[in-house]
């Protein structure tokens, strides 16, 4: 396997994970690569009698043999973050079957990652403490659970980041799964307030649109 196919592993990895790779990221990927085959290069040439460390051959092949450690290295690394939810990334579709959960590539993966662990949150008695342990496995999940059963109703206020999460379906259909259907589920999202806006002056407001002021500055 030559360098050039170990770099494209680094940038399908990255991909996967949904990044938009600058050139001082990239450049910073390949940098950690080069890094790790030196330091595995510079162990072995340590080891080697002194006759034969500046031997052409002897330093062709440590540098090939160091160009495979790190490849190993890189490719035990990236099989190791599969077995936990979030670091997984082609190995999620095992977790979303191990949990009865259909894969969805065109989802992102923090997203998918959110709906598996509600999945593993939501085994267990419903209560406030369950619910709230699986809305907060979703991202600006932070929420306040209360229970009016005299109405049948269960209000979930979102108290964490500003705005509806980016997946809110998906947290919704979580939480239906889990709450018994006589119960009804009110949602309360946390949007900027006219009253925190008083320091502000409209020149200053004006370069933002409404939906950024609204969803916090």
């Amino acid at each position: 396997m030559s360098r050039e196919l170990s770099s494209e592993n680094h940038l399908e990895s990255k991909r996967l994970e949904g990044e938009n790779l600058s050139d001082n990221k990239l450049a910073n990927i390949v940098l950690a690569s080069e890094r790790l085959r030196g330091t595995f290069n510079d162990r072995m040439r340590s080891a080697l009698p002194s006759f034969v460390v500046d031997s052409p051959v002897m330093s062709g092949l440590t540098l090939s043999q160091a160009d495979q450690l790190g490849q190993l290295r890189e490719a035990t690394d990236d099989t190791l973050n599969q077995f936990f939810i979030d670091s997984a990334t082609w190995g999620l579709a095992n977790w979303e079957r191990f949990v009865g959960l259909p894969t969805d590539l065109t989802k992102p993966l923090d997203q998918r990652r959110s709906v598996v662990k509600s999945k593993i949150r939501g085994i267990g008695t419903v209560n406030v403490e369950l619910i709230k342990g699986v809305a907060e496995s979703f991202d600006n999940g932070e929420v306040v659970v209360d229970e009016d059963f005299t109405k049948c109703l269960i209000r979930v206020e979102f108290v964490g980041k500003y705005g509806i999460p980016p997946n809110i379906e998906d947290l919704k259909l979580a939480l239906r799964e889990i709450i018994p259907a006589h119960l009804h589920l009110d949602y309360k999202f946390k949007f900027t307030t006219h009253a925190e806006l008083k320091g502000f002056t409209y020149r200053e407001l004006a370069k933002y649109t409404h939906h950024q002021i609204r969803e916090g500055l």
